[in-house]
């Protein structure tokens, strides 16, 4: 007899199908830093666009292609898509920046090469049994306040602007058309982590974006980030047909600034029963309407430090277990890093970490990454411009994260951060075809090293 068609995987009540129609619970990756670039991830400062921008000015537009397509090649391929299968995961989220499939210059032109390395991705993933998920990471106008929106200012203009967001129903119908009939694509992830400070636009945005994808497609999974960088979901009351509500769980104590745990962070008690509520608050709506739960992104920051580590890892392993409990699908941020988080990265003696190394020392010492900071930099120029705002401002609480952090983006990771870029561009100037392309190829996996203690937790999870 033949063997049967596979299909779209969907859900069913509080249960995810898979291709052959069986239950699964997603344990995956995220796969960040690739077709939506980050700072910590690879190194560089500010977004990528603006990067980008100071790359290309630095070292010709020739060097430029060859540099990108080199990197974009060799961080992702055939190779790490069978590793991933061998940890015994199943799913990955790619993120994916609105740039490749859309020019600022020409809004509503859809670029047909764009999609050839999420293509590949899908393909590679899906001949090991792994299912990806779209996300679209970086949306025009940006849709949160930070860099991993591609967001060069600390304003989500998508939610100002009408433009804006007809470009990106415009997008999700390309990428929907294109993938509509593609078992191996899980489902599609309409937009990370949304901050519509007002509350008020989110909602009715959702419901149209999600109208126009169906209309297209009616066959994928939606997955849906709650408002405030998924963590709230009371823009939604009835649930929608065959969709995910996506929650993040991340942990404070495995944070930039998080302190011992079980213990102190930022004045808070962290402890794994703290954990647990935390997961349960911002799971209350998937909980509550019989939906998939599933946390699109957690997981905590390596710092070298043995003792903190270890408790990193034991913060992981609460999660993971807390995750069991409630039947919780995962995808850990994230895959592949220069060694600040990821489950795989660039070698320490790679040519890549090794010709950067004194500018990734000098981000760290100013504080220009917002992850993986405490947030203070230079803390004899930082601290008085806090305090000064605390002192002038007393009742000054700015959406999403209040003072502390509104004052940090603004000065840390977009004043000191900027001119940073160009230093970054710099270090690429004068270097031959050859030692451009030894700096991609050290992201390629045989040129890794693998966080062993977290393929060995994440094995298990």
């Amino acid at each position: 007899m033949p063997a049967a068609a596979l299909q779209h995987i969907r859900t069913h009540g509080a249960q995810l199908l898979d291709v052959h129609g069986k239950p699964f619970r997603m344990r995956g990756v995220c796969l960040g830093g690739w077709l939506n670039m980050e700072n910590f991830i690879t190194g560089y400062a500010a977004n990528e666009s603006m990067m980008r921008a100071a790359v290309r000015k630095a070292i010709g537009d020739d060097r430029y292609e060859l540099f990108f397509e080199r990197l974009l090649t060799s961080f992702f391929g055939e190779a790490d898509a069978a590793f991933l299968a061998e940890v015994g995961l199943n799913s990955v989220r790619i993120a994916l920046n609105y740039r490749h499939l859309e020019d600022d210059m020409r809004p509503f032109e859809v670029t047909e090469d764009g999609f050839r390395h999420l293509d590949r991705a899908i393909a590679a993933l899906g001949a090991h049994g792994i299912t990806s998920v779209i996300d679209l990471h970086a949306l025009p106008g940006s849709q949160n306040q930070h860099w991993h929106s591609d967001n060069s200012t600390h304003r989500a203009l998508l939610w100002e602007h009408r433009h804006f967001q007809d470009r990106v129903v415009h997008l999700w119908e390309a990428i929907a058309d294109r993938y509509k009939d593609d078992v191996r694509v899980a489902g599609y992830n309409l937009m990370n982590e949304p901050a519509d400070e007002s509350r008020a636009v989110v909602g009715p945005f959702y419901e149209r974006l999600a109208a126009a994808i169906r209309a297209v497609d009616p066959h994928h999974t939606l997955f849906v980030d709650g408002n405030t960088y998924s963590t709230e979901f009371d823009m939604f009351t009835e649930p929608w047909e065959n969709t995910v509500y996506t929650c993040h769980d991340y942990v404070a104590a495995g944070l930039g600034r998080g302190g011992p745990y079980p213990g102190h962070t930022d004045g808070v008690w962290i402890d794994r029963d703290a954990v647990e509520r935390k997961f349960l608050q911002r799971s209350e709506y998937a909980r509550s309407t019989g939906t998939p739960i599933y946390v699109g992104e957690f997981g905590p920051i390596y710092t070298g430090d043995p003792a903190v580590d270890e408790q990193r890892r034991q913060i992981l392993a609460d999660q993971l277990d807390i995750y069991r409990e409630y039947d919780a699908g995962w995808s850990i941020w994230m895959y592949k890093d220069i060694g600040r988080q990821g489950l795989v990265s660039a070698a320490p003696d790679s040519p890549y970490r090794r010709h950067f190394a004194d500018f990734v020392a000098k981000k760290d010492r100013l504080g220009a990454d917002q992850w993986g900071s405490r947030g203070e930099g230079v803390r004899e120029v930082t601290q008085p411009v806090q305090d000064l705002v605390e002192r002038e401002f007393p009742g000054f609480d700015p959406y999403p994260w209040g003072r502390f952090d509104w004052v940090r983006t603004l000065l840390l990771n977009i004043t000191f951060a900027q001119p940073l870029v160009d230093e970054y561009a710099d270090l690429l100037r004068g270097l031959d075809e050859s030692e451009l392309c030894a700096l991609a190829d050290s992201f390629a996996f045989e040129n890794c090293t693998v966080r062993e203690t977290l393929r060995e937790q994440l094995a298990k999870g």
